[in-house]
């Protein structure tokens, strides 16, 4: 047994002092609006005595606001309490949110607060969290007093995938009853960016792969045996089989390219790049290709810079396959068009790219799956030396950039590709 040595008297009730001091802006506010219907006539002085008096008796006796975990006013072991749980969510790296029974958010970390703006403190998690299972999770959690696992993923703006644990935490102790839910959220964007890479790699380099190899396979089988001593059939042959196996080379840079890119789209660019600049050394670096196939490259840029965020490589990419794609197949026309100017009318977006050709364009049907890996609208396009990834790739680096690619293309009408980026 202790014995209070102070020579204070302990408090009957505790916290009440600071219980009161919290009500007093309240109580003045509630004399102040009593005053001024009684001087308007709306009652009498005695009549709003008796009201203001029975007011502040209920005030006195309403508990005070809880703490972010528990049910009871907020004395100094709570306090402490709830530091050390915000501090502790605020050191972790992942997004935290804390949820009180009612589910509603009382703590987020600086981590969440980032990756998720829309989680507001105050409000349900539901409001944040729409996925029916993330929901389910919460809810189990909550039922159960048992640790929860689901996975999220998010599509819009791009696609991430998170693992969310929702755990039950017993801030008075082993045995108690959880009195708050913590919500963490560790990405795992990556690791399925890499998985969905070697799966992809392994199906489309085998797949393409097959073609060029069978065609060395039966070359080199044909010089070892029937024109082994045939000097113009061999110098033929090893001239296809060297074009064969330069498309192979390309045909995995591309791949590899395409990999890297998809698996870096959620990250953001941060370098800045000149448009105009950009596309006028495009098109000085495909000038001989324009004059062998006998295109003439119009750029139309704006004399002032014209910057955005993004990567310069990845850019010059997508602009020189644009139009190395529009010389390549559009060049029947006898010339293309590259233009840069202010994307008016178009919210958030600044500037607007086009790269038009002249040729014979692609049929309505072919436009919506010109994006996709290997598509080829026609004969014609097979013939072609180029992968088939050249548009799958411009089109993932231009979502990395925040970006809108739009292809419109007629029969015998030729071909517009635009490129919207932002500032």
């Amino acid at each position: 047994m202790t014995q209070d040595t102070s020579g204070k008297s302990p408090d009957p009730i505790p916290g009440w002092k600071e219980m009161l001091s919290r009500r007093r802006a309240l109580l003045l506010v509630v004399a102040i609006v009593l005053l001024v219907i009684a001087l308007a006539g709306g009652a009498t002085y005695w009549a709003m005595a008796i009201a203001f008096l029975a007011i502040a008796a209920a005030a006195a006796f309403i508990p005070s606001a809880p703490a972010i975990g528990g049910a009871e006013p907020v004395g100094v072991a709570d306090t402490q309490r709830d530091a050390h749980i915000i501090a502790f969510a605020d050191a972790l790296g992942d997004p935290c949110l804390l949820l009180n029974r009612r589910g509603i958010i009382v703590h987020r970390n600086p981590a969440s607060a980032r990756e998720f703006p829309g989680a507001r403190l105050g409000d349900p998690v539901a409001f944040s969290f729409r996925t029916p299972a993330v929901l389910t999770a919460i809810d189990a959690a909550m039922q159960t007093d048992v640790p929860q696992t689901v996975e999220l993923h998010l599509t819009v703006p791009n696609e991430i995938w998170y693992k969310v644990v929702i755990s039950p935490l017993r801030t008075n102790g082993p045995g108690s009853d959880p009195s708050l839910m913590i919500v963490t959220l560790q990405n795992l964007t990556e690791q399925k960016r890499v998985e969905a890479m070697r799966s992809d790699f392994i199906a489309n380099a085998s797949h393409e792969l097959r073609t060029p190899l069978t065609s060395l396979i039966g070359f080199i089988d044909t010089l070892l045996g029937p024109a082994s001593k045939d000097q113009a059939a061999r110098e033929r042959f090893l001239g296809i089989m060297r074009a064969q196996a330069q498309r192979m080379s390309k045909l995995i840079d591309d791949l590899l390219s395409l990999s890297r890119i998809e698996m870096r789209q959620h990250v953001l660019p941060r370098g800045t790049v000149d448009l105009g600049l950009l596309l006028q050394e495009v098109s000085e670096g495909l000038e001989s290709l324009s004059q062998d196939a006998g295109v003439e490259v119009n750029v139309v840029v704006p004399e002032e810079k014209a910057t955005v965020t993004g990567e310069r490589d990845e850019l010059y990419e997508v602009f020189e396959n644009l139009l190395e794609n529009a010389i390549s197949y559009g060049g029947d026309g006898g010339k293309v068009d590259i233009a840069l100017a202010p994307a008016t009318g178009r919210p958030g977006y600044d500037y607007l790219v086009t790269v038009t050709d002249y040729g014979q364009g692609v049929e309505a049907q072919h436009v919506p799956r010109l994006t996709e890996r290997f598509y080829r609208a026609d004969s014609e396009a097979k013939k072609k030396k180029g992968t088939g990834l050249g548009l799958a790739i411009v089109k993932h680096i231009v979502q990395r950039h925040r970006g809108i690619l739009t292809i419109r293309s007629q029969k015998g009408e030729g071909t517009r590709v635009e490129v919207l980026l932002p500032r």
